[in-house]
Protein backbone atom coordinates (compact mmCIF):
# COMPACT_ATOMS: atom_id res chain seq x y z
CA UNK A 1 0.00 0.00 0.00
CA UNK A 2 1.27 3.47 -0.87
CA UNK A 3 0.26 6.52 1.14
CA UNK A 4 0.09 8.40 -2.16
CA UNK A 5 -2.61 6.29 -3.82
CA UNK A 6 -5.67 8.47 -4.32
CA UNK A 7 -9.21 7.11 -4.50
CA UNK A 8 -9.33 7.85 -8.24
CA UNK A 9 -6.08 5.99 -8.88
CA UNK A 10 -7.19 3.06 -6.74
CA UNK A 11 -10.48 2.72 -8.63
CA UNK A 12 -8.79 3.04 -12.04
CA UNK A 13 -6.22 0.37 -11.17
CA UNK A 14 -8.88 -1.97 -9.81
CA UNK A 15 -10.80 -1.51 -13.06
CA UNK A 16 -7.72 -1.97 -15.22
CA UNK A 17 -5.96 -4.82 -13.41
CA UNK A 18 -8.81 -6.84 -11.93
CA UNK A 19 -11.90 -5.83 -13.88
CA UNK A 20 -13.77 -5.42 -10.60
CA UNK A 21 -15.17 -1.96 -11.21
CA UNK A 22 -16.92 -1.02 -14.49
CA UNK A 23 -16.22 2.49 -15.76
CA UNK A 24 -19.67 3.84 -14.89
CA UNK A 25 -19.47 2.46 -11.36
CA UNK A 26 -16.03 4.02 -10.94
CA UNK A 27 -17.40 7.41 -11.97
CA UNK A 28 -20.35 7.01 -9.60
CA UNK A 29 -18.08 6.25 -6.64
CA UNK A 30 -15.87 9.23 -7.43
CA UNK A 31 -18.90 11.53 -7.53
CA UNK A 32 -20.20 10.17 -4.22
CA UNK A 33 -16.76 10.78 -2.71
CA UNK A 34 -16.75 14.38 -3.97
CA UNK A 35 -20.19 14.92 -2.48
CA UNK A 36 -18.95 13.56 0.85
CA UNK A 37 -16.09 16.06 0.76
CA UNK A 38 -18.65 18.83 0.38
CA UNK A 39 -20.68 17.49 3.30
CA UNK A 40 -17.50 17.22 5.36
CA UNK A 41 -16.77 20.91 4.77
CA UNK A 42 -20.30 21.86 5.87
CA UNK A 43 -20.02 19.68 9.00
CA UNK A 44 -16.63 21.19 9.89
CA UNK A 45 -17.97 24.74 9.68
CA UNK A 46 -20.59 24.00 12.31
CA UNK A 47 -22.11 27.11 13.84
CA UNK A 48 -19.89 29.29 11.63
CA UNK A 49 -21.81 28.07 8.60
CA UNK A 50 -25.29 28.40 10.11
CA UNK A 51 -25.89 24.68 9.70
CA UNK A 52 -26.64 23.74 13.31
CA UNK A 53 -29.99 22.99 14.87
CA UNK A 54 -33.36 21.78 13.65
CA UNK A 55 -34.81 22.54 10.24
CA UNK A 56 -38.33 22.54 11.70
CA UNK A 57 -39.51 19.68 9.49
CA UNK A 58 -39.89 15.89 9.65
CA UNK A 59 -38.75 13.18 7.25
CA UNK A 60 -40.83 10.23 6.04
CA UNK A 61 -39.91 8.32 9.22
CA UNK A 62 -41.50 11.04 11.35
CA UNK A 63 -38.11 12.15 12.68
CA UNK A 64 -37.25 15.81 13.14
CA UNK A 65 -34.76 16.88 10.46
CA UNK A 66 -31.61 18.81 11.24
CA UNK A 67 -30.44 21.55 8.88
CA UNK A 68 -27.45 19.39 7.96
CA UNK A 69 -29.74 16.44 7.11
CA UNK A 70 -31.36 18.53 4.37
CA UNK A 71 -28.07 20.08 3.21
CA UNK A 72 -26.39 16.66 2.92
CA UNK A 73 -29.36 15.23 1.03
CA UNK A 74 -29.31 18.09 -1.48
CA UNK A 75 -25.53 17.84 -1.94
CA UNK A 76 -25.77 14.15 -2.83
CA UNK A 77 -28.66 14.64 -5.26
CA UNK A 78 -27.12 17.62 -7.06
CA UNK A 79 -23.74 15.89 -7.36
CA UNK A 80 -25.14 12.66 -8.80
CA UNK A 81 -28.11 13.58 -10.99
CA UNK A 82 -26.28 14.84 -14.09
CA UNK A 83 -23.36 12.42 -14.57
CA UNK A 84 -25.12 9.79 -16.66
CA UNK A 85 -24.24 6.88 -14.38
CA UNK A 86 -27.46 6.81 -12.35
CA UNK A 87 -31.08 5.99 -13.20
CA UNK A 88 -32.51 7.02 -9.83
CA UNK A 89 -31.76 7.66 -6.16
CA UNK A 90 -33.48 6.94 -2.86
CA UNK A 91 -32.79 8.60 0.47
CA UNK A 92 -33.83 8.13 4.06
CA UNK A 93 -34.88 11.77 3.98
CA UNK A 94 -37.24 11.48 0.97
CA UNK A 95 -40.70 9.93 0.78
CA UNK A 96 -40.10 8.18 -2.54
CA UNK A 97 -37.40 7.72 -5.17
CA UNK A 98 -35.78 10.54 -7.12
CA UNK A 99 -35.60 9.65 -10.82
CA UNK A 100 -32.85 11.35 -12.81
CA UNK A 101 -34.53 14.21 -14.74
CA UNK A 102 -35.08 13.75 -18.48
CA UNK A 103 -32.68 16.57 -19.29
CA UNK A 104 -29.83 14.30 -18.13
CA UNK A 105 -28.81 10.87 -19.48
CA UNK A 106 -29.85 7.87 -17.38
CA UNK A 107 -27.32 5.26 -16.34
CA UNK A 108 -27.60 1.66 -15.15
CA UNK A 109 -27.18 2.13 -11.40
CA UNK A 110 -29.39 2.95 -8.43
CA UNK A 111 -28.03 4.86 -5.44
CA UNK A 112 -29.45 4.68 -1.92
CA UNK A 113 -28.13 6.76 0.96
CA UNK A 114 -28.57 7.97 4.49
CA UNK A 115 -27.18 11.47 3.94
CA UNK A 116 -26.28 12.10 7.57
CA UNK A 117 -26.37 9.17 9.97
CA UNK A 118 -26.29 10.03 13.67
CA UNK A 119 -27.59 13.53 13.12
CA UNK A 120 -28.75 13.75 16.75
CA UNK A 121 -25.03 14.17 17.50
CA UNK A 122 -24.50 17.16 15.20
CA UNK A 123 -24.97 19.86 17.80
CA UNK A 124 -22.65 18.17 20.33
CA UNK A 125 -19.75 17.67 17.88
CA UNK A 126 -19.70 13.87 17.90
CA UNK A 127 -18.77 11.81 14.82
CA UNK A 128 -21.51 11.43 12.22
CA UNK A 129 -21.45 10.14 8.66
CA UNK A 130 -22.95 9.35 5.26
CA UNK A 131 -23.90 5.76 4.33
CA UNK A 132 -24.46 4.67 0.73
CA UNK A 133 -25.41 1.58 -1.26
CA UNK A 134 -25.29 0.95 -5.02
CA UNK A 135 -27.54 -1.47 -6.89
CA UNK A 136 -27.78 -2.32 -10.57
CA UNK A 137 -30.99 -1.37 -12.31
CA UNK A 138 -32.83 -4.55 -13.38
CA UNK A 139 -32.44 -5.35 -17.07
CA UNK A 140 -35.28 -4.54 -19.42
CA UNK A 141 -36.90 -1.90 -17.27
CA UNK A 142 -37.30 1.41 -19.08
CA UNK A 143 -39.08 3.53 -16.48
CA UNK A 144 -37.60 3.31 -13.00
CA UNK A 145 -39.98 2.48 -10.13
CA UNK A 146 -39.62 1.84 -6.40
CA UNK A 147 -39.85 -1.88 -7.14
CA UNK A 148 -36.46 -1.71 -8.91
CA UNK A 149 -34.87 -0.74 -5.59
CA UNK A 150 -36.37 -3.66 -3.67
CA UNK A 151 -33.38 -5.95 -4.04
CA UNK A 152 -31.78 -8.07 -1.33
CA UNK A 153 -28.56 -6.65 0.09
CA UNK A 154 -26.59 -9.54 -1.45
CA UNK A 155 -27.17 -7.88 -4.84
CA UNK A 156 -25.28 -4.67 -3.95
CA UNK A 157 -22.42 -3.82 -6.32
CA UNK A 158 -20.82 -1.24 -4.02
CA UNK A 159 -21.36 0.07 -0.52
CA UNK A 160 -19.63 2.31 1.93
CA UNK A 161 -19.74 5.20 4.31
CA UNK A 162 -17.92 8.43 5.05
CA UNK A 163 -17.32 9.24 8.71
CA UNK A 164 -16.85 12.88 9.70
CA UNK A 165 -14.72 12.73 12.81
CA UNK A 166 -11.23 13.92 13.80
CA UNK A 167 -10.36 12.70 10.31
CA UNK A 168 -12.80 12.39 7.43
CA UNK A 169 -12.58 8.79 6.21
CA UNK A 170 -14.23 6.98 3.31
CA UNK A 171 -14.72 3.23 3.77
CA UNK A 172 -15.63 1.20 0.68
CA UNK A 173 -16.31 -2.28 -0.65
CA UNK A 174 -17.05 -3.46 -4.18
CA UNK A 175 -17.14 -7.12 -3.14
CA UNK A 176 -13.37 -7.60 -2.92
CA UNK A 177 -12.65 -6.72 0.70
CA UNK A 178 -12.81 -3.41 2.56
CA UNK A 179 -10.54 -0.43 1.93
CA UNK A 180 -10.23 2.84 3.82
CA UNK A 181 -9.30 6.30 2.53
CA UNK A 182 -8.49 9.40 4.57
CA UNK A 183 -9.25 12.88 3.29
CA UNK A 184 -6.05 14.88 2.78
CA UNK A 185 -7.37 18.42 3.03
CA UNK A 186 -4.17 19.92 1.61
CA UNK A 187 -4.42 17.80 -1.54
CA UNK A 188 -8.22 17.84 -1.54
CA UNK A 189 -8.41 14.11 -2.22
CA UNK A 190 -9.08 10.83 -0.44
CA UNK A 191 -5.85 8.85 0.01
CA UNK A 192 -5.65 5.09 0.57
CA UNK A 193 -4.65 4.39 4.17
CA UNK A 194 -5.75 0.80 4.82
CA UNK A 195 -6.45 -2.27 2.70
CA UNK A 196 -7.83 -5.74 3.44
CA UNK A 197 -9.53 -4.66 6.66
CA UNK A 198 -10.27 -7.64 8.93
CA UNK A 199 -12.44 -7.81 12.04
CA UNK A 200 -11.24 -10.14 14.84
CA UNK A 201 -13.60 -13.12 15.21
CA UNK A 202 -13.73 -12.68 18.99
CA UNK A 203 -14.20 -9.54 21.04
CA UNK A 204 -14.65 -8.20 24.55
CA UNK A 205 -16.60 -5.11 23.52
CA UNK A 206 -20.30 -4.62 22.80
CA UNK A 207 -22.32 -1.61 21.67
CA UNK A 208 -25.99 -1.27 22.57
CA UNK A 209 -28.31 1.31 24.10
CA UNK A 210 -28.59 -0.07 27.63
CA UNK A 211 -31.44 2.31 28.53
CA UNK A 212 -33.76 0.08 26.45
CA UNK A 213 -32.83 -3.12 28.30
CA UNK A 214 -36.28 -3.53 29.89
CA UNK A 215 -37.82 -3.62 26.39
CA UNK A 216 -35.54 -6.22 24.79
CA UNK A 217 -36.43 -9.76 23.84
CA UNK A 218 -35.09 -12.57 26.06
CA UNK A 219 -32.18 -13.61 23.76
CA UNK A 220 -30.68 -10.10 23.77
CA UNK A 221 -31.11 -9.80 27.54
CA UNK A 222 -29.41 -13.16 27.99
CA UNK A 223 -26.42 -12.17 25.87
CA UNK A 224 -25.90 -8.79 27.56
CA UNK A 225 -26.39 -10.31 31.03
CA UNK A 226 -23.63 -12.80 30.27
CA UNK A 227 -21.31 -10.01 29.13
CA UNK A 228 -22.01 -8.03 32.31
CA UNK A 229 -21.17 -11.01 34.53
CA UNK A 230 -17.55 -10.57 33.49
CA UNK A 231 -14.74 -12.97 34.28
CA UNK A 232 -16.74 -14.72 36.98
CA UNK A 233 -19.63 -15.47 34.61
CA UNK A 234 -20.32 -17.99 31.88
CA UNK A 235 -18.19 -16.07 29.35
CA UNK A 236 -15.12 -16.10 31.55
CA UNK A 237 -13.94 -12.65 30.49
CA UNK A 238 -14.68 -8.99 31.10
CA UNK A 239 -16.50 -6.91 28.49
CA UNK A 240 -16.47 -3.18 27.82
CA UNK A 241 -19.53 -1.35 26.55
CA UNK A 242 -19.44 1.41 23.93
CA UNK A 243 -22.40 3.34 22.52
CA UNK A 244 -21.99 6.48 20.37
CA UNK A 245 -25.58 6.63 19.05
CA UNK A 246 -24.16 7.05 15.55
CA UNK A 247 -24.16 3.80 13.56
CA UNK A 248 -21.35 5.05 11.32
CA UNK A 249 -19.10 5.74 14.31
CA UNK A 250 -19.94 2.47 16.07
CA UNK A 251 -19.42 0.37 12.93
CA UNK A 252 -16.18 2.19 12.15
CA UNK A 253 -14.83 1.29 15.59
CA UNK A 254 -15.77 -2.36 15.01
CA UNK A 255 -14.01 -2.41 11.63
CA UNK A 256 -10.90 -0.98 13.26
CA UNK A 257 -10.68 -3.23 16.34
CA UNK A 258 -13.62 -5.63 16.55
CA UNK A 259 -16.76 -5.67 18.66
CA UNK A 260 -20.47 -6.27 18.28
CA UNK A 261 -23.17 -3.68 17.53
CA UNK A 262 -26.80 -4.37 18.35
CA UNK A 263 -29.93 -2.37 17.62
CA UNK A 264 -32.52 -5.08 18.27
CA UNK A 265 -36.28 -5.33 18.10
CA UNK A 266 -37.96 -4.20 21.29
CA UNK A 267 -41.48 -4.39 22.67
CA UNK A 268 -42.22 -0.65 22.61
CA UNK A 269 -43.24 -0.98 18.95
CA UNK A 270 -43.80 -4.74 18.62
CA UNK A 271 -45.15 -4.53 15.06
CA UNK A 272 -41.92 -3.01 13.78
CA UNK A 273 -39.11 -5.50 13.12
CA UNK A 274 -36.50 -2.96 14.27
CA UNK A 275 -35.42 0.65 14.25
CA UNK A 276 -32.72 0.88 11.58
CA UNK A 277 -33.48 1.06 7.85
CA UNK A 278 -32.74 -2.06 5.86
CA UNK A 279 -31.95 -0.35 2.55
CA UNK A 280 -30.03 2.72 3.72
CA UNK A 281 -28.19 1.48 6.82
CA UNK A 282 -28.35 -2.27 7.47
CA UNK A 283 -27.58 -3.55 3.97
CA UNK A 284 -24.49 -1.44 3.21
CA UNK A 285 -23.08 -1.82 6.73
CA UNK A 286 -23.73 -5.58 6.75
CA UNK A 287 -21.89 -6.04 3.47
CA UNK A 288 -18.91 -4.05 4.73
CA UNK A 289 -18.84 -6.12 7.93
CA UNK A 290 -19.04 -9.41 6.02
CA UNK A 291 -16.36 -8.32 3.57
CA UNK A 292 -14.10 -7.71 6.58
CA UNK A 293 -14.69 -11.20 7.97
CA UNK A 294 -17.55 -10.36 10.33
CA UNK A 295 -21.22 -11.34 10.36
CA UNK A 296 -24.56 -9.52 10.31
CA UNK A 297 -28.00 -10.92 11.15
CA UNK A 298 -31.39 -9.73 12.35
CA UNK A 299 -31.24 -12.38 15.06
CA UNK A 300 -32.71 -15.07 12.83
CA UNK A 301 -31.20 -14.77 9.36
CA UNK A 302 -28.44 -13.09 7.41
CA UNK A 303 -29.42 -9.48 6.77
CA UNK A 304 -28.14 -9.56 3.19
CA UNK A 305 -30.63 -12.34 2.37
CA UNK A 306 -33.69 -10.35 3.44
CA UNK A 307 -35.99 -9.50 0.53
CA UNK A 308 -37.26 -5.95 1.16
CA UNK A 309 -40.96 -5.32 0.75
CA UNK A 310 -40.85 -1.53 0.93
CA UNK A 311 -38.39 1.30 0.44
CA UNK A 312 -38.22 2.44 4.06
CA UNK A 313 -38.37 -1.01 5.65
CA UNK A 314 -36.87 -1.38 9.12
CA UNK A 315 -34.88 -4.26 10.56
CA UNK A 316 -33.26 -5.51 13.74
CA UNK A 317 -29.45 -5.37 13.44
CA UNK A 318 -26.76 -7.50 15.10
CA UNK A 319 -23.36 -7.18 13.43
CA UNK A 320 -19.64 -7.31 14.08
CA UNK A 321 -17.16 -9.95 15.27
CA UNK A 322 -18.28 -13.27 13.80
CA UNK A 323 -18.32 -15.48 16.89
CA UNK A 324 -20.27 -12.99 18.99
CA UNK A 325 -22.90 -12.41 16.29
CA UNK A 326 -23.32 -16.16 15.89
CA UNK A 327 -23.80 -16.53 19.66
CA UNK A 328 -26.61 -13.93 19.79
CA UNK A 329 -28.22 -15.44 16.68
CA UNK A 330 -28.09 -18.91 18.24
CA UNK A 331 -29.86 -17.56 21.33
CA UNK A 332 -32.65 -16.21 19.10
CA UNK A 333 -33.02 -19.48 17.20
CA UNK A 334 -33.14 -21.60 20.35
Amino acid sequence: MSSHVSLSRYLVEEQRLHGKIPAQLRLLLEVVARACKGISHAVNKGALGDVMGSAGSENVQGEVQKKLDIIANEVLIEANEWGGHLAAMASEEMDSIYVVPNRYPQGEYLLLFDPLDGSSNIDVNVSIGTIFSVLQKPDGNSAVTEKDFLQAGAKQVAAGYCVYGPQTMLVLTVGDGVVMFTLDREQGSFVLTQEKVQIPEDTQEFAINMSNMRHWAAPVKRYVDECLQGQEGVRGKNFNMRWIASMVADVHRILMRGGIFMYPWDQREPNKPGKLRLMYEANPMSWLIEQAGGAATNGHERILNIQPAQLHERVSVILGSKNEVERVTTYHRS
